[in-house]
């Protein structure tokens, strides 16, 4: 009996020390969560009104080869320059298969040489008919001159060879005049025949010069000096959403009409940029731009906003282009880095402001929460300008106390903590 009188007794106690210290724990947590109420107060000075982006980093008057306009297939890379390699104007950097090309320009180099002797045999024979009618018509005018001369003998001569004297000169007037139409139709017919020939001559001379340009469209060179760019190969055979596509490579095959490589213009840097649709209506082309380079830590680059574009994307998520155009370059910018961008849009001077989560929006008005007797209390305020970080405002004093943070959520926890302590207590 004594031992389970102890034991219970030990029982007692060590619950009695459980609870104890369950709520000296609880104390120290509700002390410890107990945190301040997050405050600032209202400042007066400059502010400057930001917006900040993410781009890429590229020339600014970037020169695209694409894939020639060659025949109905893909055409495949048989020579390709490293990306990032140093090119010279006049330099190769893309050079597809021109193997079928090259024969169809040696069979229409055929049909032009054959085209040509065409035109001579046709030349040719045009000037042996023409001989051949010539002496015709030539003969035909001698017998008619031979007829003449015989018709003067008729005073002398009988009725009957008179008069046969009279028919042949007849029919030697009627063999000259056919001499001459016969030799005024050849020589048209001849002529023509000479044209279709040579027409025939320049449509394989045109076929010819066509191969050629061909041949030559196939190998793309630089016009400007700058590093080479290899653009992403979107000739796949299966493509999903989000799907990385690999750069072009040698042996790649390449569409007629698709951007294979790109040259930037290493004098004129440009930033492509999506910005927010928000903030849309803060920019305005020249603003001045802050751009940092994310590989050159510490370095910036002056800049101005050079165009604005339209929106774009999924309604949830509306953005559009903003091209930025530096001022001034370095020799270490490279095609494809990241850039941050801090474009300025407006710079108050002598103005209210508060640290932007401070301002709160309900219902179509801005207010914060100002200290008072009575704690923090909602005051109506005009907002005038917003950035990410800082609120313009109007409609209150400087050096006024305002909260960070709403003072109901607060007050929530430490309420719920206060209940939770009546309980263990009790």
């Amino acid at each position: 009996m004594r031992a389970r009188l102890l034991y219970l007794a030990g029982v007692v106690v060590v619950l009695g020390a459980m609870g104890w210290g369950a709520l000296k724990v609880v104390r120290v947590a509700a002390s410890t969560n107990a945190v301040e109420m997050p405050t600032t107060k209202v400042k007066k000075g400059r502010v400057t009104i930001t917006v900040a982006a993410r781009g890429e980093l590229q020339g600014g008057n970037s020169e695209m080869l694409t894939a020639p306009m060659v025949g109905g297939g893909d055409l495949a890379i048989t020579q390709l320059r490293e990306p990032g390699e140093v090119v010279n104007a006049g330099d190769v950097v893309v050079q597809f298969d021109s193997t079928q090309q090259e024969y169809n320009l040696r069979e229409a180099e055929a049909d032009l040489a054959e085209a040509e002797q065409q035109v001579v045999q046709a030349e040719a024979t045009s000037a042996a008919t023409e001989e051949e009618s010539r002496y015709t018509m030539e003969s035909t005018e001698a017998d008619v001159k031979v007829a003449e001369l015989e018709i003067r003998k008729n005073p002398t001569l009988a009725a009957i060879t008179a008069r046969q004297n009279e028919l042949a000169l007849e029919a030697a007037r009627n063999r000259q005049r056919q001499a001459a139409e016969d030799f005024n139709n050849k020589k048209t017919t001849s002529a023509a025949g000479i044209a279709i020939q040579k027409a025939a001559e320049n449509k394989a001379k045109v076929t010819a010069e066509t191969q050629r340009k061909m041949i030559e469209s196939m190998t793309l060179k630089a016009k400007t000096s700058g590093y080479v760019n290899i653009q992403q190969n979107t000739n796949q055979n299966m493509m999903y959403w989000g799907m990385q596509l690999p750069p072009f490579q040698l042996g790649d095959t390449a569409r007629a009409g698709m951007a294979v490589a790109q040259i930037p213009d290493l004098k004129s840097w440009e930033v492509s940029a999506n910005v927010g649709e928000l903030d849309r209506g803060h920019l305005s082309v020249g603003q001045k731009v802050t751009v940092g380079v994310v590989a050159l830590a510490g370095k910036t680059f002056p800049g101005h906003v050079k165009s604005i574009g339209g929106t774009s994307g999924p309604p949830w998520d509306r953005k559009f282009e903003c091209r930025i155009a530096l001022d001034e370059a370095g020799r270490e910018l490279r095609p494809g880095m990241t850039s941050n961008m801090v474009i300025t849009i407006e710079v108050l001077d002598d103005v209210l402001w508060i640290p932007s989560q401070a301002l709160f929006e309900s219902d179509g008005r801005s207010f914060v929460y100002l200290q008072s007797p009575n704690g923090f209390m909602p005051h109506d305020v005009t907002l005038v300008r917003r950035s990410e970080s800082q609120a313009v405002i109007a409609g209150i004093g400087e050096g006024e106390l305002v909260a960070m943070s709403n003072p109901d959520q607060m007050n929530k926890p430490a309420a719920g903590q206060q209940s939770a302590m009546k309980a263990l207590s009790q």
